[in-house]
């Protein structure tokens, strides 16, 4: 295929064709482009990961070469990935169960181990009940889909997570989309929504990843109860890190047992993967026939499974590393201000540091790999691209050295690249 002349290079010039084209002829113009001048913003993408998530790791880049860097990309808070008990568990669950289930849960898919489990998140928050989804972006899909049609409506934060705009899709349901963080604007919505229109849904992260700032909870929770409607969090970064006791934004605002569904994922601090809903005993038993992700996939392994168990005990033994890490996230954030970035209005292990400008940030990104820094690169469609970031993920195991010495590195290149003066 010879080279297409003035081909868009933006990342939504890739998604559709309208119907105008063969549905493969976006795949082809974005192999040219990336053939041709693929943007440096890509180079830290797909790296390889040679060791165990921990604060000193090696990676491959994508010439092979392969180096030490300091891990400030994994959203393993709580180093749990690594912990004795954990390993210890999943090793055991592998010699009695296997290594996967080879089915759904209704199915012959959920073992003793899985009950175990869900009845220790339903425990650790409070609730009659929970269930496990194999996979964290499913369980949004579902759960929204499954209580919302047709209808009803979907009130949800403009910073939501991907999987809970692609659930009000799925539903059929009408979405209204508020100002992020802002409650005047929710207000508003609920205030001019019809009467007759009872199904209620406002949807929000606990932690916003891309920010690391929290949702007004409590505010939420007077608002849903003023206007009728239910209230879905997603835990997933504020899971054994937001709180008193590491039990989220509702423990954090004085408002647990007042949000309607809790959903959560098991690839965060946990350190896993899959996803979690605790609620009511009916709700619970309701998802399990109607939310189309967990009836149609496999059970989670259980050796995960197993592993998961481990992590919610040390969690509610407060054994986890959480005070560690409340430590290390206060150390890194002071630094980075001090030295002058904008971290926006972290209050969780993700700390934002604002570049807004695409080329500067792709230098910025692959500057600091080279250098032993690994962070997260944020642009659009996660972000607006004017609002494009260097996300850090901050972890317990992190030695003050080693964060000094990625201080000291951030410091050099954000001055290089006019980020601070």
């Amino acid at each position: 295929m010879g080279k297409v002349v003035n081909l868009p290079k933006q990342f939504e010039d890739f998604v559709s064709n309208n119907g105008t084209a063969d549905i493969f002829q976006k795949v082809f113009d974005l192999e040219v482009v990336l053939k041709d001048s693929s943007p440096r913003y890509l180079d830290g993408l797909g790296l390889q990961i040679l060791t165990p998530a921990a604060p000193s790791i090696r990676i491959k880049e994508k010439d092979n070469h392969a180096h030490e860097v300091i891990m400030l990309a994994s959203n393993s808070y709580l180093s749990l990935t690594t912990h004795p008990r954990v390993i210890a568990a999943c090793k055991a669950a592998c010699d009695e169960y296997g290594f996967g289930m080879g089915a759904s849960p209704l199915l012959a898919g959920t073992s003793l181990l899985h009950r175990q489990l869900e009845r220790l998140i339903a425990e650790f928050y409070e609730t009659e009940d929970a269930m496990i989804f194999p996979c964290g972006y499913s369980g949004n899909v579902g759960i929204i889909s499954a209580l919302c049609g047709p209808g009803d409506v979907v009130l949800t934060d403009a910073a939501n997570h991907a999987s809970i705009f692609d659930g009000c899709k799925l539903s059929g349901a009408k979405v209204k989309v508020f100002l992020h963080r802002n409650l005047e604007h929710l207000e508003k919505i609920l205030k001019n929504l019809p009467e007759d229109q009872k199904g209620r849904l406002i949807t929000t992260c606990g932690v916003f990843s891309m920010d690391g700032d929290l949702a007004r909870l409590d505010e939420i929770v007077e608002l849903a109860k003023r206007y009728n409607s239910r209230v879905m969090i997603d835990e997933a970064h504020a899971l054994g890190v937001v709180g008193p006791t590491g039990r989220g934004t509702p423990e954090k605002y004085n408002c647990a047992g007042r949000v309607d569904i809790i959903y959560g994922t098991l690839s965060k601090a946990a350190g896993a993967i899959g996803g979690f809903c605790a609620g009511i005993a009916s709700l619970i038993r309701y998802l399990r026939y109607y939310a189309r992700p967990y009836f149609f996939s496999t059970s989670l392994p259980a050796p995960i499974v197993a592993g998961l168990i481990e992590i919610f005990k040390l969690m509610m033994e407060d054994a986890a590393g959480r005070d560690r890490l409340w430590e290390n996230i206060r150390y890194m954030v002071a630094g980075l201000k001090r030295l002058g970035f904008d971290t926006g209005d972290t209050d969780s292990a993700i700390i934002p540091i604002m570049i807004s400008d695409e080329g500067k940030l792709a230098n910025f990104h692959n500057d600091l790999r080279y250098k032993g820094v690994l962070t997260n690169l944020v642009t659009y469609p996660a972000v607006r691209r004017k609002e494009c970031r260097l996300r850090v993920s901050v972890m317990n195991s992190l030695s003050q050295e080693e964060m000094d010495r990625a201080l000291e590195i951030f410091a050099g290149l954000g001055r290089k690249y006019g980020v601070i003066l």
